[in-house]
């Protein structure tokens, strides 16, 4: 039996993601870091209250076999550009070190289609950088998934994601597989998947792959 550790269980991928691991019998229970409780009561599922700016001296105090991670925002909900890289790149970043020192042999995390540390848009950088981040920490298993435009019930209003969400599912039919919009459940089921399979190696995957 294994035991999971999630962070970004609130958000769209997490909550389908945190779903799928407490339905699968080969673990036995999933620790989820949260800000604040969430109203979610599961026999497997145990919250952690957790100051992600605050990581390195958060105490947990429990052994990890999978740590996921679906922490992310927008430039535009973070407000600033140095606050989405705080997010995107240095909560992930600390949130995967304290899984190591927990033993986490696998961490799984969501990225983005384009991710390139070396890319001009800022968005693109930032992940790709904190792509490169994670491949130094020396997980056994890494896995990065990179979908294209998500699809899902939103608690927020996005109205330009909104349009683009029914522009690309209209017009599916014409759109190279890599850049088709795919939904939620796919990339979480994709994760839990990916994990239980246990093969060593770094793996990137794209969003086609997903599917």
């Amino acid at each position: 039996m294994k035991t999971a550790l999630v962070a970004g269980a609130s958000g769209l991928i997490g909550s389908s993601l945190v779903k799928m691991l407490l339905a699968e019998e080969q673990y036995s229970s999933v620790h989820i870091l949260v800000r604040k409780e969430i109203n979610w009561v599961d026999p497997k599922l145990i919250q952690h209250v957790a100051d992600f700016d605050q990581m390195d001296s958060t105490t947990l105090d429990f052994h990890v076999d999978d740590a996921f991670c679906t922490l992310g925002t927008t430039i535009a909900k973070a407000g600033s550009q140095a606050a989405f890289s705080r997010v995107d790149h240095d909560y992930v970043l600390s949130f995967a070190k304290k899984a190591r020192s927990l033993g986490a042999e696998g961490f799984f995390v969501v990225s983005s289609m384009g991710a390139d540390s070396s890319s001009r848009i800022f968005y693109n950088k930032v992940k790709g950088q904190m792509e490169e981040g994670l491949k130094s920490i020396g997980f056994p298993i890494l896995a990065i998934f990179r979908p294209s435009l998500l699809l899902g019930p939103r608690t927020e209003k996005r109205a330009g994601e909104k349009f683009a969400g029914w522009m690309m599912t209209t017009f599916d039919f014409a759109i190279p597989p890599k850049y088709k919009a795919i939904h939620v459940d796919q990339v979480a089921g994709k994760m839990v998947k990916v994990a239980l399979q246990g093969k060593k190696g770094v793996y990137v995957l794209e969003s086609d792959q997903l599917q």
